[in-house]
C-alpha cells in the first residue's frame, strides 16, 4: 500500500517544493497545486475551474481527475452533503477510492486564510470554506469523518504542515511516513451511529451537484451529524 502526497494551495505548501520524491508513491494536486512541483501524477479539480489555469500539456503518467472521476468515489463514501464540499475532502475521497492508499499526508491544505495579500501560495486566492456552504459549517467534523472513513480501510492520515490548520489530523514529518504505524480504527458503536445518522437524513445527492438540492438540507440535522463525526474522534463540537 502506498504513501500519497496531497498538496493543496496553502501557503505552507512551498516548504514541499524541494522535498525528495521518496517516501511519497503518489502526488496528488489540488486546482493550482500543480505548479509547485513537477513530479505530481494526478491533478483534482472541479468543472468551473478555469482552463487557463490548468495544465497545459500533461507529462506521461500525469493525468487529469474531474467530476467523473471524484464524484462516484465520493459517493462510495456517503456523498458531499456528510463528506463536505470542499476540493480538499473530495480530493482525499477520491485518493481513498482509486489509490487505496496506506498514508496520505497533507500539505497546504489546513483551510486557514489569514487577513492580507497571501491566503494561497500563489497569492491572493478565493477560500472555498469561506462561502456560504451548508456543507462546510464546521471543517472540524468533516476532517474527523474522513480521517475515521480512511481508518475503516487501513490508511492514516497526516498533517505535514506546521501552522494552524481546521484538520484533526496528527501532526508529522515526511521522515516519519515509512515507519508510521497503521491507525487506530474508530470506535465501533460511534462509527455505526454516525453512519445511521446519515441514513436517518437522506441527504445523499448522486450527482454530486448539493447545492441544487441545498434547501431540503435542515443545517440543525448537519450539526448533529457533524457532532457525531467528532464524537467518533474524540473531540467536541463547537459552534458553527
Amino acid at each position: 500500500m502506498s504513501i500519497v502526497l496531497m498538496l493543496g494551495s496553502g501557503p505552507d505548501v512551498l516548504r514541499c517544493r524541494d522535498w525528495p520524491r521518496a517516501p511519497f508513491d503518489t502526488v496528488v494536486a489540488i486546482n493550482n497545486a500543480w505548479q509547485v512541483r513537477p513530479d505530481w501524477d494526478a491533478l483534482v479539480y472541479p468543472e468551473d475551474f478555469p482552463p487557463e489555469r490548468r495544465p497545459q500539456a500533461l507529462a506521461p503518467g500525469q493525468r487529469a481527475i474531474t467530476a467523473a472521476d471524484f464524484v462516484p468515489a465520493q459517493n462510495a463514501y456517503g456523498g458531499f452533503v456528510y463528506a463536505g464540499g470542499t476540493m480538499a475532502f473530495t480530493a482525499s475521497y477520491w485518493a481513498l477510492h482509486a489509490l487505496r492508499p496506506r498514508v496520505i499526508a497533507y500539505i497546504g491544505c489546513d483551510m486557514v486564510y489569514p487577513k492580507g495579500p497571501q491566503t494561497h501560495f500563489y497569492g491572493k486566492g478565493t477560500a472555498d470554506p469561506l462561502r456560504r456552504d451548508k456543507t462546510l459549517r464546521s471543517l472540524e467534523a468533516k476532517s474527523a469523518r474522513l480521517m475515521a472513513m480512511a481508518a475503516q480501510q487501513g490508511c492514516a492520515l497526516v498533517n505535514l504542515g506546521t501552522g494552524a490548520s481546521r484538520l484533526v489530523f496528527p501532526h508529522a514529518t515526511p521522515a516519519d511516513l515509512a515507519a508510521l504505524p497503521g491507525p487506530a480504527r474508530p470506535d465501533r458503536a460511534a462509527f455505526a451511529a454516525a453512519i445511521r445518522a446519515e441514513a436517518r437524513a437522506g441527504y445523499m445527492v448522486p450527482s454530486g451537484r448539493y447545492w441544487e438540492e441545498e434547501d431540503r438540507f435542515d443545517t440543525a440535522v448537519i450539526d448533529r451529524i457533524d457532532a457525531a463525526w467528532l464524537s467518533v474522534a474524540g473531540q467536541k463540537a463547537t459552534a458553527a
